[in-house]
């Protein structure tokens, strides 16, 4: 005959229910873990799954990277070109390619030591040189067309940037985004200059900021194909 249990309450509570021995202690037979092959399926999901996932989280990680780093790009641009009104002088944005930096300069005309015709000087509310993202580079192949509207007649950064000596010499492998005291973007010669662009890539995508003769800033961006679509952003 099956056992039976009557647990006992405190006083004038009375008995509890009967309840069979089974209830109360757990059969071994129930008390069981998982099979090799039950934990051999979680594995193969886990590493299907972390095939789909990993390569997704990586492209996303590189659109962060070249798109943040256009915008500071561009943000810097900006900055440059409020520099120059605000201190009434020149003021460029100078690229070191090779490099992957660049910096914000101001020009100051009073130094003529060891600068015979004034000094090209970092700003000193800047922490000098930004570099871009390690998957990140200045150009642009292999893109063969500028955004509409913008660089004529064919694709490419800004100009060479000048050094300090008498009289200028061009730095290699630079790239440079000159404004002055208007805010409005000129050549090595002082003339107004609508032709300039800075270009950085991933290798998938190409982005581009561009400067209008007006000095109107605008930002670009093409999937990395020699038959580019521009959309402004």
């Amino acid at each position: 005959m099956r056992g039976w249990v009557y647990p006992t309450f405190m006083k004038g509570l009375g008995r509890a229910q009967a309840l069979p021995l089974e209830a109360l202690f757990m059969s071994p037979k129930d008390s069981r873990g998982f099979s090799l092959v039950e934990l051999l399926m979680v594995v193969a999901i886990m590493g299907v799954l972390a095939a789909i996932t990993v390569p997704m989280s990586g492209n996303a990680i590189r659109y962060i990277k070249v798109s943040g780093d256009a915008r500071d790009l561009a943000n810097a641009t900006a900055v440059t070109k409020m520099r120059s009104a605000a201190k009434f002088t020149q003021a460029r944005l100078y690229i070191d390619l090779n490099g992957k930096q660049y910096r914000v300069e101001t020009f100051n005309k009073t130094v003529t030591v060891p600068c015979p015709l004034g000094c090209w000087e970092t700003e000193t509310s800047s922490s000098g040189w930004t570099q871009l993202s390690n998957t990140v580079s200045f150009g642009y192949s292999p893109v063969a067309t500028p955004p509409l509207n913008t660089q004529s007649p064919s694709i490419g950064q800004a100009p060479l940037c000048k050094n300090n000596a008498n009289p200028p010499v061009d730095v290699a492998n630079t790239a440079c985004l000159v404004f002055n005291s208007r805010g409005i973007p000129i050549d090595s010669t002082g003339s107004p200059y609508g032709n300039d662009a800075i270009y950085v890539t991933d290798g998938s995508a190409v982005y581009g900021i561009t400067v209008a003769a007006t000095g109107f800033i605008r930002m670009w961006r093409t999937n990395a194909t020699s038959t580019p679509v521009w959309t402004l952003q």
